[in-house]
């Protein structure tokens, strides 16, 4: 999970996400916030790319974004049921697009 170590919210849900995957250890998480943060190491997704929105690097290399992300996120950990919902239309196509807003204005926001 690449995650954005400056958002106050994000934070609340990857501290909580690390909470769960005490009990699972299927996510490693990255901070791309942080000064050591590697393109190389994360499918060469830059900086400004990763910052757009959250992305998620599957133990085959598939990069997987927006609520798709989330839904395979919370999977691992045992919390699928939360985004059960947007595997189908329209529901996928209108999260995506709340998401996309909130992506784009999160640190205005929080």
């Amino acid at each position: 999970m690449l995650y954005d170590g400056e958002c106050p919210l994000c934070m609340r849900e990857v501290n909580m996400l690390r909470e769960r995957n005490k009990s699972y250890g299927a996510i490693n998480f990255v901070d791309i916030s942080s000064k050591d943060y590697s393109p190389k190491d994360n499918q060469d997704l830059d900086y400004e790319t990763a910052m757009g929105r959250i992305h998620a690097i599957l133990s085959d290399g598939t990069i997987v974004t927006d609520v798709e992300a989330f839904r395979r996120l919370y999977e691992e950990v045992g919390l699928g049921w939360v985004y059960a919902v947007t595997k189908y239309e329209p529901v996928a196509t209108i999260a995506n697009a709340v998401y996309g807003v909130w992506a784009k204005y999160r640190m205005e926001v929080t």
